[in-house]
């Protein structure tokens, strides 16, 4: 088996000749004398010669010592450069950050978040790919992808920004012609719009806290792959879809659309920031998870708040 160099005692050893003393190298490094000297051990043992000859009140180098000493200094250069190029990134984040996200979610709710963080880092550029496609991250060589889903098991990493309710909503002039339903089973006399990519397949599934859960399957005369395609039939008044509240919150509040069954819970789902497997990270995209993740905390359709208006009967 192949053994990594000893950089480290390599460092040391170069350390150790610009000070000239095997204490004075302990100090300038931070170590103590023996961890200096058990260092030079190592290293002699490993390359089975003697690279400096020490004495009660010398020290020098030997033939092999000198001939090593040139690239030891540049091992030490080395390592004490990237470390300020790094910590000179931290405190000034520049680079590349390449993000993915649900096409709806994406231009709706995280291009205007953009602006703020972009003003706070001018030094860091953003590639934003907008899709409602799953894609791999890591063969796009993506930092950062928003996913929106019951989150399956996978090697990549999850953080959980908050829930996405789904709510099955209609116009008030829709129900006003066909009725309000107060069970689920009230749904199969209803026209139904579906966003095909959902978890639920082809049936909508609903919890009650006392009445257990109910599966329905309703026709559907409009399927798309786009949940905010869903909107304009459903502001004519043409029938019922069941949408995550983000995409139709406005329209709640407004009053222009209406929750149908408040007590029947549709499985919510949730947001997610998934990043690569290796957990080291760059402070560039730390810090936009970590702007991201406040913002959709406070997100307004993100709060337990009554989700809109209903009309009275």
């Amino acid at each position: 088996m192949i053994k990594l160099p000893d950089l480290e005692a390599w460092a040391i050893f170069a350390k150790v000749v610009e000070m000239g003393s095997f204490a004075k190298a302990a100090d300038e490094l931070g170590l103590s004398q023996a961890t200096v000297s058990k260092a030079i051990t190592r290293l002699e043992s490993r390359v089975k010669t003697t690279l400096l000859h020490r004495t009660s009140r010398k020290m020098s180098l030997t033939e092999s010592g000198r001939g090593a000493l040139e690239r030891a200094a540049r091992i030490l250069d080395e390592g004490e450069a990237v470390e300020l190029e790094v910590a000179a990134q931290s405190a000034n984040p520049h680079g590349l950050i390449r993000l993915a996200a649900p096409m709806s979610f994406g231009i709706s709710h995280l291009a205007p978040l953009l602006p703020d963080f972009m003003a706070s880092y001018p030094d860091i550029a953003l590639e934003v790919d907008f899709g409602d496609e799953i894609i791999d991250v890591i063969e796009h060589r993506i930092d950062i992808a928003l996913r929106i889903s019951s989150l399956a098991d996978s090697t990549l990493l999850a953080r959980r920004m908050c829930a996405v309710r789904l709510l099955l909503v209609g116009s008030p002039e829709y129900l006003d012609r066909h009725g309000r339903p107060e069970h689920p089973r009230e749904l199969s006399g209803h026209r139904a719009f579906f966003y095909t990519n959902s978890h639920l397949g082809d049936a909508w599934r609903f919890e009650h806290r006392r009445l257990g859960a109910f599966a329905i399957s309703v026709p559907a005369p409009l399927r798309v792959n786009n949940a905010e395609a869903l909107m304009p039939v459903l502001l004519a008044g043409q029938g019922l879809a069941l949408q995550p509240e983000f995409i139709c919150w406005a329209e709640l509040q407004s009053g222009r659309l209406e929750q149908v069954l408040p007590e029947w819970v549709s499985p919510p789902i949730a947001l997610h920031i998934v990043t690569p497997p290796h957990r080291a990270r760059p402070m560039r995209v730390q810090l936009l998870i970590d702007y991201l993740a406040h913002c959709f905390a406070n997100a307004p359709w993100a709060q337990k708040t009554p989700v809109g208006k209903r009309r009275a009967r």
